[in-house]
């Protein structure tokens, strides 16, 4: 039997590639969560992207460290970060091996597994808020540091893949600043989302932290 075109995955040459080409490239993709309770399915709707060491809001502007070593990795594997000592947020490595550059996947509709998601994501007033923000995306699909460095592109028994899916069409995708960077990477207009999604997160300007006294 012939797998249907949508459920094949993405090749590597997909993310090995300018990461401003590949992020709304990435907008109706399939990302697939294996778990020992079952598979979970996210068709995603909203991501930003990092240029890696010219890019002062990425993690990588300042160089290689222990905590964003995939980066600079081969394309195709998975950075995955812990921020504000609560939450995890998942990324894709693109671009040649070396630089570090990658897509932040910050929102998605759920289309399999929503019970597995549901049970992740008790505060969820509705299935749209599932996976509606990159903390909430990590959550549903059980993703933390365990997964950091997981190849995309492993094979059908992988913890994490990406299938073809139905891409967005270009007319659909619009695009604008990314959520919550500031200083001189504030207004690049990285972040890429579908048109009209409910899944989409909203935007939010960043707002520097104020020390206490």
């Amino acid at each position: 039997m012939t797998e249907s075109p949508d459920r094949t995955p993405l090749p590597r040459s997909f993310f090995d590639r300018p990461v401003l080409d590949a992020a709304p490239q990435l907008l109706g993709r399939t990302l697939v969560r294996r778990t020992g309770s079952g598979p979970i399915h996210l068709r995603i709707t909203e991501v930003e992207a990092y240029a890696g060491e010219s890019d002062p809001g990425s993690h990588a502007f300042r160089g290689r460290t222990a905590r964003n070593e995939v980066m600079f990795g081969p394309p195709g594997h998975a950075y995955v970060y812990f921020t504000y000592g609560m939450w995890h947020c998942l990324n894709v490595v693109c671009g040649p091996e070396g630089h570090a550059s990658g897509v932040l996947l910050r929102a998605g509709e759920i289309r399999q597994g929503v019970e597995l998601a549901r049970g992740r994501r008790l505060s969820a007033r509705h299935d749209r808020e599932l996976a509606k923000g990159p903390a909430r995306l990590a959550t549903a699909l059980d993703v933390d540091r365990s997964l950091d460095g997981a190849d995309f592109c492993a094979g059908p028994d992988a913890a994490l893949s990406l299938l073809r899916g139905t891409a967005a069409r270009p007319d659909q995708v619009r695009n604008g600043p990314r959520t919550g960077v500031g200083g001189e990477g504030a207004f690049h207009p990285w972040r890429f989302w579908i048109d009209g999604d409910p899944t989409v997160s909203p935007y939010r300007a960043h707002v520097p932290r104020r020390r206490s006294a």
